[in-house]
């Protein structure tokens, strides 16, 4: 059976959000505060002072959606839906896709529990990209919303029994509010070695220590450890996956095409490099 629909909240005065029209293209709360659709689809809930972070632009967002669409980080993405699906209790799961990104990483994880459980979860991306959120709003039964993740959630308490995070920040705090008791948040971060071979040729930032350590800190007590699995997956890049690879990340923001080219023809990447991720799994309490 699918759940009732994810209630939403103002982020204005924190009263009920309703959607209007279908799809919806206007949300609004009691109080009279109201946020439209763009015309791609997402809604932008930023208000006020908005987010001091600097979102990923259009190039950055173009570069992974065509990186991931070649299929580079499929062994992530699978693992993290096989994770779902045999973690999560039965029925029909609700979706929070803290730092969505793109929605490449949603998509499979509710395609594999669609598969397994006869229907499409609800879901909510969240990414503080405006980009981003245009391409995760075309996911079927996804709200997509711009947001900064420090921020309160603009959702109601114990809403999903799924919460993701890729590559993104940990608001602990405000995960184990909006998760169910007994819910569970699936947490990927990078391996110190990932991507080791490109980091200098690319001019990509390297990759800190301790992060398994970090992540149970960031989630806090009100989370349970599961368990964790390593993914290793051999990646051969062409010249223009590697243009793809640097420019979609936090180097985006301080390198263009042109940049990474001339890195790339003084510094040539090696046959293989390595991508080495960490997938940790979480109980809420």
């Amino acid at each position: 059976m699918i759940r009732e629909s994810i209630a939403l909240s103002c982020p204005v005065c924190a009263e009920s959000l309703e959607a209007a029209g279908s799809p919806a293209r206007v949300l609004s709360c009691p109080a009279g505060h109201r946020f439209d659709a763009a015309k791609q689809g997402y809604f932008n809930l930023l208000t006020g002072r908005g987010t001091t972070f600097r979102e990923d632009t259009p190039a950055m967002v173009e570069a992974r959606a065509r990186f991931l669409a070649a299929g580079h980080y499929a062994p992530l993405a699978d693992a993290l839906a096989e994770e779902s699906t045999a973690v999560v209790p039965g029925g029909i799961p609700r979706i929070l896709d803290a730092g969505a990104g793109t929605g490449y990483y949603l998509d499979t994880v509710a395609g594999a529990l669609e598969a397994t459980r006869g229907a499409r979860p609800e879901a909510v991306a969240l990414d503080i990209s405006r980009f981003a959120m245009r391409r995760a709003a075309k996911l079927p039964r996804t709200r997509a919303l711009v947001w900064d993740l420090w921020r309160p959630l603009p959702v109601a308490d114990a809403q999903f029994e799924v919460l993701m995070d890729v590559f993104a920040p940990r608001n602990g705090g405000e995960f184990s509010r909006v998760l169910v008791p007994g819910g569970v948040a699936l947490v990927a971060t990078p391996l110190p070695d990932h991507l080791a071979e490109a980091i200098g040729p690319l001019g990509m930032l390297s990759i800190g220590a301790g992060k398994e350590e970090s992540v149970a800190a960031a989630l806090g007590p009100a989370f349970e450890p599961l368990r964790s699995r390593e993914i290793r997956t051999p990646l051969r890049l062409s010249d223009d996956d590697a243009v793809r690879l640097a420019l979609m990340g936090p180097a985006g923001h301080h390198h263009d095409e042109a940049d990474i080219r001339r890195r790339l023809a003084g510094s040539p990447l090696p046959d293989v490099v390595t991508a080495a991720f960490r997938l940790q799994v979480f109980r809420r309490r």
